[in-house]
């Protein structure tokens, strides 16, 4: 009878934390939470304009409004843990954060470069939630912080340095498979593909322009890559197995891009290949992308066992079981 007792409130107990909300916390850890939202946008709102104003402008950024709600969902998944913590402040953090406002305005007025004032805004937050929660919260916590470096737009000169190198495989791959078709030359010169068809120069020539380097596609597909191998529970190899895909999957389906739309310049018409339509077919690969993903996911869900998993509910219906027999 002790035993069926035990299993009943050991049941009670999970079913407690499944349903336990956010309301726990209590109204004045909101006021908390307001307080320090209110001082880091004092301390940080010039820098955090300016990432705004960057997703707005920046294409290859846009995907930056969505990060945030990600870093939310992520908290929310441990919103049972979290109303329950004894918080535990450290002094670490605290150290931290009094790093991070000296390293700042270092980064404003000697070091001057933009991506790490952004960093250390990251660094900040990451620092005050060590002091105020412990390593106990960091724990819970560290993947949201860290998430948010996907919406912090890379330095141009950076940016341009990878897209090259992304804009001349593109074409030499598209020029390899246009070669394919009968009476077709094309010659790739660095990130420029020189079309002859049917004896006829194609002109102007084809220009694998920054647009097409693959990078916003990258960006963007990275980040999610990282929030679907997270949100779905699987041994942690094959999520190292996801990270890693992301981008050869986003260097591939930026190949086809390419490479489709140079069979529509050469075969359809010009105008099709350039403005909304050639916006629409770099849209049109997202899908693409996370088609591989899926199927990619799905054949090591299903091409290996896996042999771990959460197994509590489990014992205690087996136990139940057996009790309810004798």
């Amino acid at each position: 009878m002790s035993e069926i007792n035990s299993d009943v409130s050991n049941t009670e107990v999970l079913a407690g934390q499944e349903e336990a909300g956010w309301e726990l916390l209590g109204i004045d850890t909101y006021v908390k939470i307001a307080v320090i939202a209110a001082l880091f946008w004092y301390l940080f709102s010039e820098e955090i304009d300016r990432i705004v104003y960057r997703w707005v402008t920046d294409p290859s950024w846009s995907h930056g409004f969505l990060i945030p709600f990600f870093s939310l969902y992520f908290l929310n998944q441990h919103k049972s843990e979290l109303v329950r913590l004894k918080a535990k402040p450290s002094y670490m953090g605290l150290f931290l954060m009094l790093c991070c406002i000296v390293f700042y305005p270092l980064t404003i007025t000697y070091f001057r470069i933009g991506y790490a004032r952004s960093l250390t805004v990251i660094a900040m937050l990451g620092s005050t939630v060590l002091f105020l929660g412990g390593w106990q919260l960091v724990r819970r916590a560290w993947l949201a912080v860290l998430y948010l470096v996907f919406a912090v737009p890379l330095p141009i000169g950076v940016y341009k340095q990878i897209t090259i190198p992304m804009r001349q495989l593109a074409a030499k791959v598209a020029t390899a498979l246009l070669n394919l078709v009968p009476r077709l030359d094309a010659i790739a010169s660095g990130v420029v593909i020189d079309v002859t068809y049917k004896g006829v120069r194609m002109e102007p020539a084809l220009d694998v322009a920054e647009a097409c380097s693959g990078m916003r596609l990258l960006m963007a597909f990275l980040a999610l890559g990282v929030a679907m191998a997270y949100l779905h529970y699987r041994p942690m190899w094959q999520r190292i197995v996801l990270l890693g895909a992301t981008i050869p999957i986003a260097i591939f389906c930026n190949i086809v891009r390419v490479t489709v739309t140079g069979f529509i310049y050469i075969f359809l018409d010009p105008r099709y290949a350039q403005g909304i339509w050639h916006d629409m077919l770099g849209m049109a690969m997202l899908p693409l992308a996370f088609g591989v993903y899926g199927l990619l996911a799905w054949l090591m869900a299903n091409l290996f066992e896996e042999e771990c998993g959460p197994v509590t509910e489990r014992m205690i219906i087996r136990r139940g079981a057996k009790e309810s027999g004798n």
